[in-house]
């Protein structure tokens, strides 16, 4: 069974009814309880617990950490960061959620700023879906439409992803890259955009369904560890 750990600073439920309203027992239950009914093994933890809840032995036994942070993102130790960030290299997935785009851990992996246009203003947003044949789109049809999104719009400063799953078109004219792929080492990480705290969009069946099959999707690999450093030839090399 794989085992997926959702992680999200839990500031706004605290600090804004609006949100406490929509999620009363926080962004990562609300994953975690679909992710459960998904048949994954889950586990949640957040910004104040010891450690942010990611102790090394939490991490060890993660296949998928899901990450959802936007007004703390300072307050994540660098040392939980880089204990993260071994894991990714080590094969660990990882899902970056919307707003974590400005996370530690997703510049740390992009080597970019991560920055982007932004308004909150209700916009209706359609997610159209430029590769039809990818596992993290199977059940999924030619567009996802949400009634109402913050927007993020372009430029998006990230690396050319390796592969492009969903471009959005917001009611103000704007569009965004908001489905992406990398592979960093052996681990391979999933960019998703939409889910803004104070509207419901955890709760949309089709986001929902892209979730669970981005976690299936980034779930580790079973192979052997390649080997760097000096090497024997495999052969026997004839001097010439």
């Amino acid at each position: 069974m794989v085992k997926v750990t959702v992680w999200n600073e839990n500031r706004h439920e605290q600090k804004n009814p609006k949100v406490r309203e929509i999620y009363p027992e926080g962004i990562h239950s609300a994953i975690g309880e679909f992710l459960e009914k998904a048949d994954f093994e889950v586990q949640t933890a957040t910004l104040e617990e010891p450690e942010h809840g990611l102790s090394d032995e939490r991490l060890n036994e993660t296949d998928v950490l899901i990450w959802w942070g936007h007004i703390a993102h300072a307050e994540v130790s660098d040392e939980v960061v880089e204990k993260v960030h071994q894991r990714v290299l080590d094969g660990m997935g990882l899902i970056i959620l919307h707003s974590g785009h400005f996370s530690k851990i997703f510049k740390k992996l992009m080597g970019t700023s991560c920055d982007l246009k932004w308004r909150e203003a209700d916009d209706k947003e359609r997610l159209w879906v430029v590769e039809p044949s990818h596992p993290i789109v199977e059940g999924v049809g030619e567009y996802i439409d949400l009634e109402k999104e913050e927007m993020y719009g372009e430029h998006f400063d990230i690396p050319a992803p390796d592969e492009l799953i969903f471009v959005s078109w917001f009611e103000g004219g704007e569009v965004f890259r908001s489905g992406c792929t990398y592979r960093r080492g052996k681990g391979k990480i999933f960019y998703f955009r939409p889910g803004h705290e104070t509207y419901p969009t955890y709760f949309n069946k089709e986001i929902q369904r892209v979730i669970i099959n981005a976690v299936h999707w980034s779930k580790p690999t079973e192979r052997p560890t390649p080997v760097y450093g000096n090497a024997k030839p495999l052969e026997k090399i004839t001097k010439k």
